[in-house]
């Protein structure tokens, strides 16, 4: 073997790896290009993301519109029916009442019928509820020496609600504190 190669690794001098294309650096304008490049793509996924959003939001917008335009229509065609009944009832000079009455039976059926497709649900209190301010509004309150006080006395008109909400308190008479 040659003494020559045996010598100190460390003291021989490294190879000037940057001129291999492999490990050169990039230059200021290839970086520059590819920055550019990137900016290019991150700017239009941006503009693009932005304009879905904008039609997202107008679509949304739209559908809104539509619902509130809309939303009574299922209602309305459930109540033709009951106007049918009374203007068919209405083009008869000469019904006994007993057919006058047996038609406005009729038609009130139609009427429940469709108040309860709509949960459109009546309340109808009966003496000795609890008053329930939520629920009944008392008009008058009267002396009652037999029931304990704020109890319903008389429903003077019914309430109405929808789902969970109250279109219109049962009017009621109620017991006043002894």
């Amino acid at each position: 073997m040659d003494k020559d190669n045996l010598e100190d690794p460390s003291s021989q001098p490294l190879p000037d790896l940057t001129q291999h294309p492999m490990f050169a650096a990039p230059t200021l304008e290839a970086q520059l290009a590819t920055t550019q490049e990137q900016l290019a793509e991150s700017r239009d996924a941006c503009l693009r993301s932005r304009a879905e959003g904008e039609n997202i939001r107008r679509r949304a917008e739209d559908d809104v519109k539509k619902a509130y335009k809309y939303a009574v229509m299922s209602f309305a065609e459930a109540m033709i029916p009951v106007k049918d009944s009374l203007e068919m009832a209405l083009m008869h000079d000469t019904l006994s009442v007993s057919l006058m009455k047996e038609g406005i039976e009729i038609t009130l059926r139609q009427l429940k019928t469709a108040f309860e497709k709509h949960g459109l649900m009546e309340i109808l209190p009966i003496r000795g509820d609890k008053l329930d301010p939520m629920r009944h509004q008392a008009v008058a309150l009267v002396a009652a020496d037999n029931q304990d006080a704020n109890t319903v006395v008389t429903v003077l008109q019914k309430g109405y609600m929808i789902a969970d909400r109250l279109l219109r308190p049962a009017i009621v008479t109620a017991t006043q504190d002894k």
